[in-house]
Formats: C-alpha cells, sequence, structure tokens
C-alpha cells in the first residue's frame, strides 16, 4: 500500500509545471493528480467549494479572500506572471491617444478585484498619471454574457463600478462605443480576429512594458498556488515538499528555453527571446520565493489597498505565505 498522500492539484497547462503534470518530477511523499483546467474555472471553483486540495489561484482573489478568513493559504509560487500594458484596449474613434486620455472615461473590466485589472489601475495612477476614482468601470463578461464578481468588493468611495446588462458583452459594448475602453488579461475576440474598431492603447506596447521594468524592476505577479487548510494542518510538510517540487518544474522549464537543437515551442526565435529576456530582466527573471519577490509583492499590495481590496493597510508579503517556505535550509 502506498504511504504516499494523495493531492489533487488544480492548474493550468504551464511550461513551469508541465513536469508536474507529467510525473517526471514528483513532490515528496505526494501520489499527485494534476487536472489542467483554464485559471478561470479553477479560481471560482477553488474559491466558492475549495474542490481541490492544491490550486493555482489569482493573487487578487487570494489576498482578498485571506483577510476574510478563507480556508487556503499559499506558498511563494508564481506560475502566471505577465506585463498588463498591453491589456489596455481602446475604440478606435474615442479620442483615446495617451494614458491621461482615460480620465473621465467609461472603462470596461471582467471584476473589479481582477488580479490584471489592480496592475492596470495601480500602473496608470503611478507611472501615468490617472487616479483610480478618475474613470468609471462597467463590470461584465468579456466576450460571453454574465460574468460577475466571484468576490464581493467594497470599492472605495467616490469610485464608480457598476454591472453592464447581463446581456451584453464588454468587447460588444466597445465596439459600440458605449464604453471608451476595456481593461483585461485576454485579448477582446475582436481585437483577436483584426476588427479595426478596437485597438491597444499603447501603439508598442511591449517597448512600454520594457521601459517599465528598466524603470521599477517589476514583473507583475499574477497568480500563486494555494492550499486548503486542512490540508496543510494535517501534513504540515506539503508546504516545502510542493514548493520544492514547483521549483525544480521551473527549473526544468527554464533549461528547455535554452534549447536549440530542437525549439521546445511553436517561436522561430525562442532563443533569441530567452536571451533577450535575460539580458533586459536578469538571469533569474521569473523566480519564485519570498524574498526575491518581496519588492514585486510589496507594489501589488500597496495597489490593492489603495483600490479598497485590503481593508485600509498594506499587508506584510510575508503574511501571505506558510512560514516553512519563508526560508530554506543551507549546508
Amino acid at each position: 500500500m502506498s504511504t504516499r498522500v494523495p493531492l489533487t492539484l488544480a492548474c493550468w497547462d504551464y511550461d513551469r509545471t508541465r513536469a508536474l503534470a507529467t510525473g517526471e518530477i514528483r513532490p515528496e511523499g505526494v501520489d499527485l493528480t494534476y487536472l489542467s483546467l483554464p485559471v478561470e474555472e479553477t479560481f471560482f471553483r477553488m474559491m466558492r467549494y475549495q474542490e481541490f486540495d492544491v490550486a493555482e489561484m489569482s493573487l487578487s482573489s487570494y489576498v482578498l479572500s485571506l483577510a476574510r478568513g478563507a480556508p487556503v493559504t499559499a506558498i511563494p509560487v508564481f506560475p502566471s506572471r505577465a506585463f498588463r500594458h498591453h491589456g489596455i484596449y481602446v475604440n478606435a474613434d474615442s479620442g483615446i491617444g495617451r494614458p491621461a486620455d482615460l480620465a473621465g472615461r467609461v472603462i470596461g473590466i471582467p471584476e473589479y478585484q481582477l488580479t490584471a485589472v489592480v496592475w492596470i489601475r495601480g500602473i496608470l495612477a503611478e507611472h501615468y498619471g490617472v487616479p483610480l476614482d478618475s474613470a468609471r468601470y462597467r463590470t461584465g463578461g468579456l466576450d460571453h454574457p454574465g460574468r460577475t464578481e466571484k468576490l464581493q468588493v467594497n470599492v472605495p468611495a467616490g469610485v464608480d463600478v457598476q454591472p453592464i446588462p447581463a446581456d451584453r458583452t464588454l468587447s460588444g459594448m466597445l465596439l459600440a462605443g458605449e464604453i471608451d475602453a476595456v481593461y483585461c488579461p485576454r485579448t477582446p475576440r475582436p481585437y483577436a480576429e483584426g476588427h479595426p474598431g478596437i485597438r491597444r492603447l499603447f501603439a508598442d506596447p511591449r517597448a512600454e512594458e520594457e521601459r517599465y521594468f528598466a524603470r521599477t524592476g517589476v514583473f507583475p505577479i499574477m497568480h500563486t498556488v494555494v492550499l486548503r487548510h486542512d490540508v496543510y494542518e494535517r501534513h504540515r510538510w506539503l508546504a516545502q515538499s510542493l514548493f520544492k517540487a514547483f521549483e525544480a518544474a521551473r527549473a526544468a522549464a527554464a533549461a528547455r528555453l535554452a534549447e536549440t537543437a530542437a525549439s521546445p515551442a511553436m517561436v522561430p526565435w525562442l532563443y533569441d527571446e530567452a536571451e533577450r529576456a535575460r539580458r533586459l530582466m536578469g538571469p533569474d527573471y521569473w523566480s519564485y520565493g519570498l524574498e526575491p519577490n518581496a519588492a514585486v509583492l510589496r507594489t501589488f499590495l500597496g495597489y490593492a489597498r489603495d483600490q479598497g481590496l485590503t481593508g485600509g493597510k498594506i499587508p506584510d508579503p510575508a503574511s501571505l505565505f506558510l512560514p516553512e517556505t519563508h526560508a530554506s535550509f543551507v549546508i
């Protein structure tokens, strides 16, 4: 009979977690079942029903729920990171040509507390002079109607947030000129299909994102990994076991990016893209762990506080993660 602890992990199909999905890397003492699910499904099912032992989780949803006593806690693993300047889309006839033009406009967002949206609003306020309360926000499904907030939010006084009609989509309203812009992590379908009625705010978002990193050193964190409290309390050693396994899988994916004999992805100049990222961002630009990510986490937590998501104070980044993962042993 196996003495391994059976765990179910829900996480998307990332290159940095694939070795866990295939069983090439196994967490110590664990019999792992890996469910590859779309991130929105994982978040909804974990936050609403705690269906999984371990799950990928929106950083914003986790921070918001942690303050409310949710039965989950995290390890400092960050399977999703992304710059978000490219996630600002505008109606082509709106007259919006620069970030300052967003002030006074109606902005579509999938959810108020969505991590990508928190980053976008925070970056616009801090670096482009677009305060949170300078725009009006409308929530709803991007390309499919009926999306609602996963978690109840208390927005700051003076910030206008309302849902769009249940049968409408943000993409449709943006095309119709009923809203002026959309902040979102996914590409609106009309834009992906080449519709001229929608364009990105920044004509060269990659250059803008690279300048942002050069100025701040911040590579935004989108998702972390959480365990149910009851699972952790039964086996506290799981925190380190899982952290070490995720780190090993991340390192394996990083090594594959350096492969030149045969490309591991359908990107013709993948080797050059990987080398460029290391030149611009340093050799360990996609790090896990508390200490190397403390500055990024503090930036996000400051934005979350300013946007009414943390009860008026900025949490200590260490308070987000299980104590067993705050440091590692040294031989």
